[in-house]
């Protein structure tokens, strides 16, 4: 092949090496975390989004790259988690929009493809930050682009991106005080890199695209067909998951009716999730008689992917719920409804109780993707969903659902920590019946509360001057630490001392599975003590 030119194969290996030398350094990019706790994920986000496109490739040895560029788009769009994988996942959409247009890509057209993806990227980002992965993928594609001659290679561009991105992403720190303050590069540039090393050993014939022991999760998951025999009898049915691609010999594309399909299949089972991107629809459903679903799908167009698995052959119902993220349909459907992201035993039963709809488990490590959200607003079933993703790394993420959801008036709210999320609940208030006046309401109570957390340092760290060692504990508001001490409870107590907690009327305080009964009485004495007028 011109070594000039990359078709749809040589992409999806370039793409599958990348993953794989993520993968092995993933960790590394986990620990540049610039936050001294436990919720480096940088690394688990961005590898994710891209495992979402390449997993959703039908044929790996198909050669045209346009057919390649469309499940890669959709796959990592869906896949994304996390404000790195959002980011991540647009820059990866440009460029496959570009590639669309295309049989094969010379590099002048890769150069367009990145330009593209990096317009991407940074529209995707209210206030982009210089400093971050943005920089990396901004500088290092001006740099390839302007390199490119009549005699340049698909290596040599990627090469160059290398080159100038390792320069840049060194650079970071100076860029960014909190990187510099931490001892750190940025953890995306540095996760984007990776990617390209795995993508130029692709180039260099030493490409590592077997995925087959590489699942998302990270572990494989065998099946036990002891669990279902020759004396079973079906009880959950068949989960039943392909891409349609609507074609001109079977339906008016223009004029189909995606709310219409959903209507007319939902009559097979339940776990109904329905999205279109394009002309191609993605149907998840759990059906006892899935030969009946395809038989009726088939009438619009041609299966790109098709997965059919009997639940019942999944080693229990837990695993089986987070693979799928299935969630319970409500069959009646409401006029306003609340989806909760939270995390733990103790914050999800308290959101339940203050009327969480629906509750998504995620937090610190543990980002839903932007399809976990779709599916969770086909589930509520409503005309407008509040969302409250209780974490500014998964506030793009619901963003991105909601752009791409138009079964309901899906609104997010800023809500960027459990405290903002509990305020939101203990607000609401449907009776107004106005969506804005609920949703004002709501953020009203976010912006007039104020939310802290104690958590212990993972690492020796400075900030704002002053030395945080390993294993202390630290008290923080957003990313701005406020006091570190040796003792928790003293931590506490400083931490409300910094928040003006003394003039607070109102003080609610969750503790972790590892406070006992006796030292959670002591603190309660204290706060008591120190907030007379709460």
């Amino acid at each position: 092949m011109n070594e000039r030119e990359t078709d749809g194969t040589l992409f999806y290996k370039m793409l599958a090496s990348g993953l794989k030398c993520l993968k092995s350094n993933i960790e590394e990019v986990n620990d540049l975390n610039v936050f001294p706790i436990p919720d480096g994920d940088t690394g688990d986000n961005m590898f994710a989004t891209l495992y979402g496109g390449i997993k959703n490739v039908p044929d790996p040895n198909d050669d045209v790259i346009r057919n390649m560029a469309k499940p890669i788009s959709e796959g990592v769009l869906l896949g994304a988690r996390g404000n790195s994988g959002v980011i991540l996942s647009q820059m990866v959409c440009g460029i496959c929009e570009e590639f669309m247009q295309h049989e094969r890509v010379d590099v002048n057209a890769l150069g367009k493809a990145f330009a593209r993806g990096v317009d991407k990227a940074y529209a995707s980002v209210a206030v982009p930050v210089e400093g971050t992965m943005l920089t990396v993928l901004r500088e290092a594609t001006e740099y390839a682009n302007s390199r490119i001659t009549d005699a340049s290679t698909v290596k040599d561009y990627f090469e160059d991106f290398l080159e100038e991105g390792e320069k840049t992403l060194e650079k970071t720190p100076d860029m960014l005080p909190v990187l510099k303050e931490a001892g750190v590069v940025d953890s995306g540039g540095a996760g984007v890199l990776y990617v390209i090393r795995g993508a130029i050993a692709a180039l260099g014939g030493k490409e590592d695209a077997d995925l087959s022991d590489l699942p998302a999760d990270g572990r494989m998951n065998r099946i036990d067909f002891s669990l279902f025999t020759e004396d079973s009898v079906m009880q959950f049915g068949y989960c039943t998951e392909f891409l349609l691609q609507l074609t001109h010999a079977k339906t008016d594309i223009a004029a189909f009716d995606l709310g219409k399909m959903k209507e007319e299949i939902s009559v097979f089972g339940d776990s109904l999730v329905a999205v279109m991107t394009g002309s191609i629809v993605k149907i998840h459903i759990h059906t006892l008689t899935p030969g009946a679903v395809l038989e009726y799908a088939q009438r619009f167009g041609e299966f790109l992917t098709l997965k059919i698995e009997n639940m019942t052959l999944q080693h229990n119902e837990t695993i089986a719920k987070k693979k799928e993220n299935v969630f319970s349909k409500n069959l009646t459907r409401r006029k306003f409804a609340t989806v909760a992201v939270a995390d733990g035993k103790g914050m999800i039963s308290a959101f339940k109780e203050l009327g969480a709809d629906l509750i998504i488990d995620g937090g610190q490590g543990n980002n839903p993707s932007v399809e976990t959200f779709l599916n969770a607003f086909d589930a509520i079933n409503s005309d407008v969903i509040f969302v409250l993703p209780d974490n500014n790394n998964i506030r793009m993420a619901a963003g991105e659902a909601a752009k791409l959801y138009h079964g309901s008036d899906v609104r997010v709210l800023e809500a960027k920590s459990p405290g903002d999320g509990y305020a939101a609940l203990s607000a609401m208030d449907f009776t107004a019946g106005d969506a804005d006046e609920i949703a004002a309401l709501m953020q009203g109570e976010i912006d007039a509360s104020v939310c802290a957390c104690v958590s212990r340092s993972i690492r020796d760290t400075v900030s704002d001057g002053r030395r945080i060692e390993k294993g202390s504990y630290i008290g923080f508001a957003d990313k701005n630490i406020l006091t570190a001490d040796a003792d928790r409870k003293t931590a506490l107590l400083s931490t409300l001392q910094k928040l003006g907690a003394d003039q607070k009327s109102f003080i609610v305080v969750f503790y972790g599975s590892s406070v006992t009964d006796a030292e959670w009485q002591q603190a309660e004495v204290s706060v008591s003590k120190a907030c007379p007028n709460a």
